[in-house]
């Protein structure tokens, strides 16, 4: 997502490369790039002239007439008015109740079903809390068993009623549930449509009315861009929904409805989701997401998807064993396997800092991993165990059972051996301010 946003405006702050100072007439002609920028993602045209008014007011100002690097400053006020385009600080899921109810809407295709599934897994997860998932869609029975199957999958109880097509009956039956059975959420999956029409605005705010929601979160699929917002708005003129959910991120998508749905409903982005992985969901931090589409980066929410994946008993003994020079392939495909948990590898890397330009045009597979992996199967649990005793004869046979050639192989495991000698050399470095054993001063 953004890419194409990300290079326009980079391409639009070129124009104050190599100045001296920022001048009315330079920062006209960026202004000009940024707005078209902004109206190629799908950003209505008021919303990003209003914005780019805003820029220019604050780029020509009197002290920034005489600052050092016009280029980078630009830069910082662009970053400064997305993040408060899309909302300025991240808002807090109110999830406290006797039980805290839930409400999920949105148009059909938005994939309302699958977040329900993602939001139940994250609240269970991060909050520790106890939910129930509500099937309450009572016209497309593929919706009741695909919550069924998700909640199968997470380890949450779903409730069914497959026979009732009274939605407000289920949902009030749920929450009943709910209380004999000591859920502190209760998720409400609702019935969409391929258009806004007066029977669902009704369904669901009946459904609103009869259980008094804590939270009411209308889930927009990002990929249909201006129309999006326009949805969003008919729904918060009935529903007066308390924060959106923005699913498909990682979809062919302009942007768009990301850049306007705030300023369009006056209703915070909540929640961020891609893909169809239980576990790809994100909290939405306006100063974050900005930051990717300049192309700083977003360190912060890296390491807090490595930290989700984090296991302190686990990592202890991984250390022991680094120290002890033990490292071996079973350590190096459990870490691959941690890796792959925190999402997309492309995503990941567009993270760091100055790597996402980098790699745009490379196409990283989130199946990069899958040829180290079948090497490291095809090892038996003594090899992988005594990475040293692996001669050439193994060599051979491990590539047949890997479907890899011996060259993939040894290049693999002189590869490993390079990271092996490096954590060697690593230990032997003073680490706390202590010196390791063994060495002098």
């Amino acid at each position: 997502m953004f890419e194409s946003l990300s290079d326009r405006l980079d391409s639009a702050f070129k124009n104050l490369k190599g100045e001296g100072k920022i001048t009315d007439l330079n920062v006209a002609a960026t202004v000009k790039e940024i707005r078209r920028a902004l109206v190629d993602a799908d950003v209505n045209y008021k919303i990003a002239k209003e914005f780019t008014d805003t820029v220019r007011e604050k780029a020509t100002g009197e002290k920034v007439i005489t600052a050092i690097s016009p280029s980078q400053l630009m830069v910082k006020i662009v970053k400064d008015e997305l993040v408060s385009l899309m909302g300025g600080e991240a808002t807090e899921l109110n999830a406290k109740g006797a039980p805290a109810v839930i409400l999920i809407a949105g148009l059909q295709g938005s994939g309302k079903t699958t977040f329900s599934g993602k939001l139940a897994n994250y609240l269970k997860k991060q909050k520790k809390l106890s939910p129930l998932l509500v099937a309450a869609d009572v016209y497309r029975p593929a919706a009741m068993e695909q919550l069924r199957v998700l909640g199968e999958q997470i380890g949450v109880d779903v409730h069914l009623e497959l026979e009732n097509k009274n939605p407000v009956e289920i949902a009030q039956n749920a929450i009943r549930e709910a209380r004999a059975k000591n859920k502190n959420v209760v998720i409400i999956d609702t019935a969409g449509r391929l258009a806004v029409d007066e029977a669902m605005m009704t369904e669901v705010a009946n459904i609103k009315s009869a259980v008094n929601p804590t939270e009411i979160l209308f889930v927009v699929d990002s990929m249909t861009g201006q129309d999006a917002v326009n949805t969003a708005k008919a729904f918060n003129d009935r529903l007066d929904f308390s924060g959106v959910v923005l699913t498909k991120l990682d979809g062919d998508t302009r942007g768009g409805a990301a850049l306007s749905i705030k300023y369009t409903v006056e209703k915070p982005i909540k929640f961020v989701s891609s893909g169809e992985k239980l576990d790809t969901l994100d909290v939405f931090y306006p100063e974050r997401m900005a930051q990717r589409i300049l192309g700083m980066g977003d360190i912060t929410t890296l390491v807090e998807k490595a930290q989700a994946q984090f296991d302190e008993e686990q990592a202890k003994k991984l250390e022991k064993k680094i120290r002890k020079n033990q490292f071996d392939f079973a350590d190096f495909k459990q870490q691959l396997e941690q890796i792959k948990k925190m999402g997309n590898i492309k995503d990941l890397l567009a993270m760091i800092p100055g790597v996402g330009k980098a790699i745009k045009d490379i196409d990283i597979s989130d199946d990069a991993f899958k040829g180290i992996e079948a090497i490291i199967n095809s090892m038996t649990l003594h090899e992988r165990a005594n990475p040293d005793v692996i001669d050439s004869s193994r060599r051979k046979r491990i590539a047949k059972g890997s479907g890899k050639d011996i060259s993939e192989v040894n290049a693999f495991m002189k590869q490993f051996e390079q990271m092996r000698e490096m954590m060697k050399m690593m230990n032997k470095m003073p680490m706390g301010g202590k010196m390791m054993p063994g060495m002098r001063r």
